[in-house]
């Protein structure tokens, strides 16, 4: 069964265990990455591959990176700070009310 995603692009979250946040640019109904990727988790904190998977711009204390993260290991950021990604600009035009204006939402 497909779920309808939690989250959607633009939104401000960050990572239920792990000490970094993001925002989302992309989402995936299922996961979709490599095997050696999902292996590369360890058993214990292993998603489900039958959920939302979300692309964020991710930065945490010392770096900025690209993220896939499973629907289950984000909740909503509610921090007002705005993600410094540097490639923020490529995908989003602005940020409004906590949630980033993607550039193709702006031409519709």
């Amino acid at each position: 069964m497909i779920r309808n995603a939690r989250f959607q692009i633009g939104q401000v979250v960050k990572h239920r265990v792990y000490p970094f946040r993001g925002v989302i640019f992309d989402v995936d109904p299922t996961f979709d990455n490599t095997d050696e990727w999902y292996d590369a988790i360890p058993e214990h904190v292993r998603p489900r591959k039958d959920q939302p998977f979300y692309h964020l711009l991710a930065e945490n204390e010392e770096t900025e990176y690209v993220a896939y993260v499973s629907e289950q290991n984000l909740l909503p950021d509610d921090n007002d700070e705005p993600v410094r990604h540097p490639q923020i600009d490529e995908y989003f035009e602005s940020l409004q009310d906590g949630i980033y204006i993607t550039r193709d939402s702006l031409m519709h």
